[in-house]
């Protein structure tokens, strides 16, 4: 993949970030510089420990690494959606911790290319750990140089959950798996004051769904080109877009869809405020007894000479992974102990059964405390799969989509200003 940032763009960007802001939550420089002199202390940046699923599995797993390696402390920084901000700057000032638990996404892309991060293909083979890996985990995280960005371990199923129950109370006798079924049960919810298809329009929940939605009538090749060029202009991404905006304005979405975020999503789903959701296994795993109870899981209704021959769903291996930084290389073998260890097939399980966490580990554990996490994770062949744009879209174009995807989700914007606004957030990004 090309990386949009060279090795000067990055310093350029992260001589702007607010240091001031993000020191505090490095607890200050004087405890960096003392974790990188101490080889007995590994320096660990983590979104886990805010309210991520898996925040509690991963503290009582280090408590137990603790009892185990008792001469071998992890300090944990934690951070959430501002952990690249606040990493970048530790490294510019060469503090950074020695390993960083975040995602694949947006500034992260460049970590590797920059080195920022380093490539750990080496160690995985030397630390016997590629055959814990599933395949296709080890091809997303890898570029296209053939360096392998960080050791993964969480993934995610991003299906689309039904309550099955509102839609039998307005009059749906099953679960829509074409657009015109979809746009059918929408004017039945509505008509008993149920909101049909929830979705957070203004942020990433939103962009994620209607990058799915575009790609109806796209192969994954041409999908590929769309998101890594930012070019809409293809017969497939103009059909793609058609049928979101049908959609849109035949009522799908929840009202004023533009100002929902994933919180309000989440919210409108569990309390059965909506009928419907495009929802990644955290938040499955959130859904409550009752709704979860008479929820189906299956894929996005399709068109008509879609490119898919069943409904569709997201599948991701790059949630979280563990970035092994420069400083991190001068404490290889305390690096080394706390991978394998994070590795174990007892450590990879917990986080399953206690968390319902998808992992891009081989597995035999099922989520059976998170039914609809297992029920995802056994969809198997029943659903067709798009991509996960994150992988392709320019980091600095990231951010521009989401603006894009809240303009998308306005009712009585056509189709030619969607496109429009998709293609100017890679070209003012």
């Amino acid at each position: 993949m090309r990386s949009s940032l060279s090795r000067r763009g990055f310093l350029a960007a992260g001589s702007g970030l607010a240091t001031a802001a993000a020191l505090p939550a490095l607890s200050g420089c004087s405890t960096l510089a003392s974790a990188d002199s101490d080889p007995g202390t590994l320096l660990v940046h983590t979104q886990l420990g805010t309210t991520a699923p898996g925040s509690a599995t991963y503290t009582a797993v280090v408590k137990a690494f603790h009892k185990e390696n008792p001469g071998l402390r992890v300090k944990n920084l934690v951070n959430g959606d501002d952990l690249p901000q606040v990493y970048e700057t530790s490294r510019l000032a060469r503090k950074e911790p020695d390993v960083v638990m975040v995602n694949l996404y947006d500034k992260t892309l460049a970590w590797t290319d920059v080195g920022a991060t380093v490539d750990v293909k080496g160690y995985l083979d030397d630390w016997r750990l590629r055959e814990r890996v599933l395949p296709a985990a080890l091809e997303e995280w890898t570029d296209s140089k053939g360096r392998l960005r960080a050791f993964p371990y969480f993934a995610t199923n991003w299906p689309v959950a039904y309550n099955t129950a509102l839609l039998e109370r307005a009059g749906v006798d099953s679960v829509p798996t074409t657009g015109d079924q979809l746009i059918g049960a929408a004017s039945k919810l509505r008509a008993k004051g149920v909101a049909p298809v929830t979705v957070g329009g203004n942020d990433w929940t939103g962009q994620k769904l209607l990058a799915q939605i575009i790609q109806t009538f796209l192969t994954p090749d041409e999908a590929r080109k769309v998101y890594t060029t930012g070019d809409f202009s293809s017969k497939g991404a103009r059909e793609g877009i058609d049928y979101f905006v049908q959609l849109r304005d035949a009522g799908v979405f929840a009202d004023k869809a533009e100002g929902l975020t994933s919180d309000t999503m989440t919210t409108q789903y569990n309390t059965e405020a909506a009928a419907i959701q495009s929802a990644m296994s955290s938040a499955l795993a959130k859904v409550p007894a009752g709704p979860a109870g008479h929820t189906e899981i299956g894929g996005w209704p399709l068109a008509p000479g879609a490119s898919h021959g069943k409904p569709t769903i997201l599948r991701s291996y790059t949630l979280i992974g563990f970035w092994i930084s420069p400083n991190g290389v001068k404490k290889l073998p305390s690096v080394e102990k706390f991978l394998r260890f994070m590795y174990r097939p007892d450590v990879v399980s917990r986080f399953i059964t206690e968390s319902g966490r998808d992992m891009a580990l081989v597995t035999d554990t099922v989520s059976k405390e998170f039914p609809l996490v297992a029920k995802a994770q056994q969809l198997g062949d029943r659903v067709g799969q798009v991509l996960l744009p994150d992988l392709y879209v320019p980091p600095t174009a990231t951010q521009p989509l989401i603006t894009a995807t809240s303009t998308a989700f306005t009712r009585g914007t056509s189709a030619a200003a969607v496109r429009s606004a998709l293609e100017s957030a890679y070209r003012t990004a």
